[in-house]
């Protein structure tokens, strides 16, 4: 072959960066074709990551003095900090009588400020042989892959939300991008955030479907697992609402066939809310003995809500404090409800603003706010949604894929960091995750 025909059949071939692109486009549609498979990949790899930053703050980070012997290792981590209450209730129960000081007479710490289904359904694997820590690991693996798809159901479903040109594309980014959310290291400790992730995602996503039924039946098992019935209540009263304006705007009888489910769920719900207090209560023969344990972990709702993290930005930077603290809340909301939140289904958001605002109304300033955020699925739709989409929202970027790509980086080195700096364990001056 001469020169001149070389030139020519070089420049027949497709460059590099046309396959490049090619293959980037082949792989998203992929993605699309499966997406339950493409989300579960993607958990398989945060999963690593987790694990990674774990060895990380291990090897680097974590002191001898925190785990009793002079080489932490990642099984370390892994049992560290509430991991071994929950050891305690699924191999020993609740204790009764409840733990009291003995001078004052008041309720101290006890593992009844733990909610109970996480450590049953842990002995139940335990029963076929497992030692509580694999089988705590082992569920919670299989339960945050579940929960990765239920976020994707959730977040692609059109129901009560703005049209949007992507949508499916959208939902799978959030998704991945929720799969490495700083705190997400703890889906491989015996934590309950797994379970909580899977029941709350579902109720939402049977509440779109209008399965009221199925929303009232997962409301007990999450009452059992985290106090966030509230949020999901408002949740289930927005959608409710909605539904009905529509179908009044339509012409037809509202929740025609559906008021007695709807009903029953709102009160099982509610009910939800305070099924754990109460069985505290009945057993110990105190009324109040779950709020009482709570409070000597330092959480005081009788303050009153939102009074303590108030008091805390201000303690810390007075006015300014106070400021920062409104105006990233203020921020958040205007996100939830702005345009990038509007592609959301309403129950989602309802979820997103609900959750959060009950957490800061009862819950004192700690870092496991990191943790208990989690929940807050939505979080990632808003960042994917910034990332992916033009300043109106009418359409998905050409140059998406870079942009998520750059937006990935602090996201995965927040999670190292988190696990580095408050999965770690101190006696002396640690910060609980």
């Amino acid at each position: 072959m001469t020169a001149t025909e070389e030139r020519a059949a070089g420049s027949a071939r497709p460059s590099r960066s046309v396959l490049t692109v090619a293959g980037r486009r082949h792989l998203g549609s992929l993605a699309l074709a499966h997406p339950v498979r493409a989300v579960l990949l993607v958990y398989a790899a945060s999963r690593g990551v987790a694990l990674g930053a774990m060895w990380v703050a291990a090897t680097w980070f974590q002191n001898p003095a925190g785990v009793g012997h002079l080489d932490p290792g990642v099984g370390d981590l892994i049992s560290l900090w509430d991991a071994e209450w929950y050891e305690s209730i699924a191999t020993e129960g609740y204790p009764v009588p409840l733990p009291a000081d003995p001078d004052t007479g008041k309720l101290t710490y006890s593992a009844w400020a733990f909610y109970p289904l996480f450590p049953l359904l842990v002995r139940g694997l335990m029963a076929l042989g497992l030692p509580f820590t694999p089988a705590a690991v082992g569920l919670n693996l299989v339960l945050g892959g579940l929960g990765t798809v239920l976020i994707w159901a959730v977040l692609r479903h059109g129901l009560h939300a703005q049209p949007q040109p992507g949508r499916e594309r959208l939902a799978l980014v959030a998704a991945a991008l929720w799969c490495f959310y700083p705190a997400t290291g703890v889906m491989l400790k015996p934590y309950t955030e797994p379970l909580a992730v899977v029941l709350v995602a579902a109720s939402l996503l049977y509440l779109m479907r209008r399965r009221y039924a199925v929303v009232a039946l997962l409301a007990v098992p999450l009452g059992f697992t985290r106090g966030v019935a509230p949020a999901i209540g408002c949740a289930a009263l927005v959608h409710l609402l909605v539904r009905i304006r529509e179908e009044r705007a339509a012409g037809v009888s509202p929740l025609r066939g559906a008021r007695t489910s709807a009903a029953v769920m709102l009160v099982v719900t509610g009910l939800s809310g305070i099924a754990w207090p109460v069985v505290a209560g009945v057993v110990s023969g105190i009324p109040t003995a779950f709020f009482d344990v709570q409070e000597a972990w330092g959480q005081k709702p009788a303050t009153g809500p939102f009074i303590l993290w108030l008091q805390w930005a201000w303690d810390g930077r007075g006015l300014a404090g106070v400021a920062v603290l409104l105006a990233l809340a203020g921020t958040y909301v205007a996100l939830i409800l702005g345009r990038h939140g509007r592609w959301l289904p309403v129950e989602a958001r309802a979820w997103a603003v609900a959750y959060p605002l009950y957490l800061f109304a009862v819950v004192r300033p700690i870092t496991s706010m990191w943790r208990f955020l989690l929940l807050d699925f939505p979080i990632a739709a808003l960042l994917a949604s910034v990332a992916m989409r033009t300043s109106t929202g009418e359409r998905i970027v050409t140059h998406w894929r870079r942009r998520v790509a750059v937006l990935l980086v602090p996201v995965v080195l927040g999670l190292v960091w988190w696990t580095c700096v408050l999965l770690t364990y101190s006696p002396w001056g640690s910060r609980p995750p």
